[in-house]
Formats: structure tokens, C-alpha cells, sequence
């Protein structure tokens, strides 16, 4: 069945059963359903979720010196062999010198796989660099008498050394662990991983001396296992591995949708973008994620980046991203925070419209970015085609007191121009949402103030907020959390989901790092219906 047609099939469901199958359902509010916990999960560099880029896996090895070549313009002294399922390197005489492991990506985890410390000595660990070796951005875990005792950062530039650094480890390792790189375009935590629990090392900047998000320096980079041995020192290896992964949070949980802003339900899962967290801005990026809605297995299914035709591939977060039917073309919009890593900061932080003809969900996508014209527009868009308007319609946080009020504008183009037509809202908003419960739709949005808002749409008038069981904190933890409700057909445990986060920081990592997942089901209370949202617009 092609891609058109199952979209099409698809469209005509939703048109048919709307948010469910009876008249009752057809006059539901969001003020009229309650959410109850049903799980939580915050995925932390899941290791089985994790997608492939490269490897050097010794137990697949035949052909070592064909398969992993040593790295040329560096000293070839140090002997690499294969020996029960480990790559050994030794050396007879002081040597520094490198094996190719595989491409670069800036965006990916790097990982060096340890079997033991005992009766290691001298340094391993990886390297980006380009060809000439004039580039090159190296972390080594750095053995003494048999335990990891520190780790090393350099930074070389056209040849120069611009950082350098020996980072102490508080506790000596003795066992066995991974050296874990997670590079996050304009920079990159450190990580070492003993027993499955990722342990914040340090982290670094480097865009000031290089941009790694360059095409130039993504299309030439190489990815090596580096070594520095003295004479007689010997280091063994059990992987080297680079992969797409989950990161150590998620946040910013937006479903993907059709151009009207019903879910996409595709191969029987619901599909979301949500922000795979490293550390503060700049330095979080666009993933995205799929669920069955009958149950709660969040999948990692890829990474989007966006290309402004400036050189660069940025890790843009806070997307909406749509198929539109109609263009037969995925659109969306997104924030524009990697503008806070740029060395020059030209371009402040703002919205762009983003497009693709291939299906951005899988892999590592790139979408064309190009700017959108909507004036005090900041943040946490979601938009959605007005039919009944004829107007393409988009809740947004704008900048301006309190703190960013969500706002709706309109356009006759999905990518703008756009004017404001309702608010701003009278709260401090995040995590814009245009859904349609019912036959209506409604504005919801999160808030610092312990609720999920519901306005009324179009007027953006308060109704009211969401009647949540557990929600996603507690007293004295910060609630700007997103609301995400998503309708669901027949035949599932709920005829609503809303799936959000918290905020909670992971250790060790300073600023926005968060969040767990939480799954609610949503059910219609007792006597639900029209009444209630005429008492609310009234009392309003």
C-alpha cells in the first residue's frame, strides 16, 4: 500500500469516528475528562533502543586491518591485534596512534567499552578528527597501575592546541565500564558508566574554536579509537560503538499529526517529537519517539535536524511536525534555541517553518528550515488548518509579561505571514496544543502555576484545566509541563491519552535536562457533556 493511500485510509477513519462513536462522546469537553497515571518511564541511554551508526565490534572481526585501518599521519608502532573477543593494543616503544572506526555525527553517543582495569596501562579513547589530523577533539581514559584513575581532553585547531585538560575521578575505577561521549553539537558531556548507571564526568564547549555542526567539518570529520601508550603498556578494548540514543531525558511531548491536528496513528502507533535532553541550551535535540496507545512502550525512532541553508545542520527542539494531505508534504514549525550556540549570535532565537518530502520519523532526517513571519511569536508552537475558517491557525508562547503567554494567530499559508487574532492569555505558558475534543476544538497549554490550562478556541478565553490523578509533580517542583491529550478511536483501554513529563534535572548536569515520561488514560466523568462548557463560557 503506498504512503498516499494509507494516509488517505487513514483520514477517512478519523472523519468517521472523530473522537469516538456515539453523540455523547461527540459533546465531551476537556473539562469533562479525568486523567489518571497509568506509568512512567525516563529512558537514559537505552541501550536497546539505541540506533546503529558504527562499530568496532572485535567478537565480528576477520579482516582488522581492512575493516578498522590505522589512522594515517599518526605514529603506526602500536600493534593491534584480536585476542578472545578483545582488541588488544601494545606497543614496544612511547606511541600515539589511532584506529578509524567511521564517519562523524555531531548529534550521536560515542562509546568505549572497557572489559576490566586490571593490567591496563597508558591511554585509550576516542577522537574526531579530520583527515589531516589538523582538527582533532580527543577524551582518553587515562589507566595507572591497573585503575582509571582520570580522563584527558584536548582540542586542536589548525594545528594548535587550544584546550587541554585532566579531569580527576573522585573514585578510581577498577572494574569494568564504558567512556561515553554524547556530543550535542557546539559541545559534549562526559560520562563514564559502571553497572548500567551513567555517571556525569565533565562537559565541555568548543563552538568559539570550532562549529562542528558545519557540513564541511560533518561530511570530513572521522571517528577513531584512540591510543597513547608507553613502552611495554598494554590496553584492551571490548567495543567502540557510535549510535542515536535516547539521552538522559525527554521533554517538550508533541504528537505528530495530520495538517487538521488529529493524531498520526500509523502502523498502530501514535508518533511523537519530544526533545532528547543533554544538558542546557543549546544542547538538547529534535527526537522522535512512537507508542502503542494501548499500552506504554515508548520507541526512540530517530533524530530530525534542520538546515537553514547557512552551512549548518542545527538540533532545533519544541517542533510540531505535520503531514499535510493536502501539499502531500511533512511541515511543522520549530524553535530555533540552537541560536544560543552560535559563536556569533546573528540570529536570535525565533520560529521557522520546516518541510520535508521524506518521511522525517525514521533515522537521522534533515529538514529545510526557513524563517516565519510572526511577530512576537517565541516558542512551543503548534498549528493547525482551520476547514471550517479556511484558515491556517497556530497557538503559540510570545514573548512579554507573564513570562510567555500563549497566543493564537492566523495565516492563509502554513508558513505564514501570521498576525495575532486571540490573546495573549492571562498565565505564563509552555507546551501549546490545538486539539479537538468532541466536535469542538480547544487551546490547552502548561503553566508554572501547578495546572494544564484549557482555553476556549477561537476567543482564547479561560475554561478551566485539566482534572489530573498524580500529576507529573510535586509540591515545590517546577510544573511548566505540556499537556499532549490525544483522542483515540474505538477499541483501545481509553478514549484519551496525555502523555507529559516533569522537569526533575538529571545529576550533575546544570539547567533543563529533564524529564521522566508519564502515560495518563483519560476517561468522560459522570454526566459529562454540552452543559458544562455553556456554564463555563457564561461564568467566564
Amino acid at each position: 500500500m503506498t504512503h498516499l493511500r494509507r494516509v488517505l485510509m487513514l483520514a477517512v477513519c478519523w472523519t468517521a469516528i472523530g473522537a469516538g462513536s456515539n453523540e455523547a462522546a461527540a459533546d465531551i469537553t476537556p473539562l469533562d475528562i479525568q486523567f489518571k497515571r497509568e506509568g512512567v518511564r525516563r529512558l537514559v541511554f537505552d541501550e536497546n533502543q539505541a540506533i546503529h551508526l558504527s562499530s568496532l565490534r572485535p567478537t565480528e572481526i576477520i579482516n582488522l586491518g581492512t575493516q578498522h585501518p590505522v589512522v594515517s599521519g599518526l605514529n603506526a608502532e602500536t600493534e593491534y591485534t584480536v585476542d578472545a573477543g578483545r582488541l588488544r593494543a601494545t606497543a614496544g616503544q612511547p606511541v600515539e596512534s589511532a584506529l578509524w572506526i567511521g564517519g562523524f555525527n555531531p548529534f550521536a553517543t560515542y562509546d568505549v567499552s572497557f572489559p576490566q582495569s586490571a593490567s591496563q596501562s597508558g591511554d585509550a579513547g576516542i577522537e574526531f578528527a579530520s583527515p589531516d589530523n589538523q582538527n582533532r577533539i580527543s577524551i582518553v581514559a587515562r589507566f595507572v597501575e591497573g585503575q582509571c584513575r582520570s580522563l584527558h581532553w584536548s582540542v586542536r585547531i589548525d594545528g594548535v592546541r587550544r584546550q587541554m585538560e585532566t579531569i580527576d575521578l573522585r573514585e578510581p575505577i577498577r572494574g569494568p565500564f564504558k567512556l561515553r561521549i554524547q556530543v550535542l553539537g557546539t559541545g559534549l558531556n562526559i560520562y563514564v558508566v559502571e553497572n548500567g548507571i551513567n555517571r556525569v564526568v565533565s562537559i565541555h564547549e568548543f563552538s568559539h574554536h570550532i562549529d562542528l555542526r558545519r557540513k564541511e567539518h560533518i561530511r570530513s570529520f572521522d571517528f577513531r579509537l584512540l591510543t597513547r601508550l608507553q613502552a611495554g603498556e598494554e590496553i584492551a578494548v571490548k567495543s567502540v560503538e557510535a549510535a542515536l540514543t535516547t539521552g538522559v531525558g525527554q521533554a517538550d511531548v508533541c504528537a505528530i499529526t495530520y495538517e487538521d491536528g488529529a493524531p498520526y496513528l500509523d502502523q498502530g502507533r501514535l508518533w511523537f517529537t519530544m526533545s532528547v535532553r543533554g544538558r542546557r541550551l543549546p544542547h538538547p535535540l529534535q527526537g522522535v519517539f512512537s507508542m502503542n496507545p494501548s499500552v506504554f512502550d515508548v520507541r526512540f525512532e530517530g533524530i530530525i535536524v534542520f538546515d537553514r541553508d547557512d552551512g549548518l545542520l542545527r538540533n532545533e527542539i519544541a517542533s510540531h511536525i505535520f503531514y499535510d494531505r493536502r501539499g502531500q508534504e511533512w511541515r511543522g514549525l520549530t524553535v530555533g534555541f540552537s541560536a544560543a550556540g552560535d559563536p556569533e549570535k546573528n540570529i536570535p532565537k525565533q520560529l521557522w517553518a520546516v518541510s520535508s518530502e521524506r518521511d522525517p520519523r525514521f533515522g537521522f532526517s534533515i529538514m529545510a528550515a526557513k524563517d516565519v513571519e510572526m511577530p512576537g511569536a517565541a516558542e512551543d508552537p503548534h498549528v493547525i488548518y482551520d476547514a471550517d475558517a479556511r484558515k491556517w491557525r497556530v497557538l503559540v508562547c510570545t514573548r512579554g509579561g507573564p513570562g510567555f503567554p500563549a497566543t493564537l494567530y492566523e495565516s492563509d499559508r502554513w508558513d505564514g505571514p501570521y498576525k495575532i487574532i486571540a490573546g495573549p492569555a492571562e498565565v505564563n505558558g509552555t507546551g501549546c496544543l490545538l486539539q479537538k475534543i468532541g466536535s469542538r476544538y480547544y487551546a490547552m497549554f502548561g503553566s508554572k502555576d501547578r495546572k494544564f490550562y484549557v482555553y476556549s478556541y477561537p476567543e482564547l478565553k479561560p475554561l478551566g484545566h485539566l482534572d489530573m490523578i498524580q500529576p507529573p509533580w510535586r509540591d515545590g517542583e517546577n510544573t511548566r509541563c505540556w499537556p499532549n491529550v490525544i483522542p483515540l478511536p474505538d477499541g483501545y483501554p481509553a478514549p484519551y491519552i496525555a502523555l507529559t513529563m516533569d522537569r526533575a534535572n538529571y545529576p550533575g548536569l546544570k539547567g533543563w535536562t529533564y524529564g521522566a515520561l508519564y502515560l495518563y488514560h483519560g476517561h468522560p466523568k459522570a454526566g459529562a457533556g454540552r452543559e458544562r462548557y455553556e456554564y463555563a463560557r457564561t461564568a467566564d
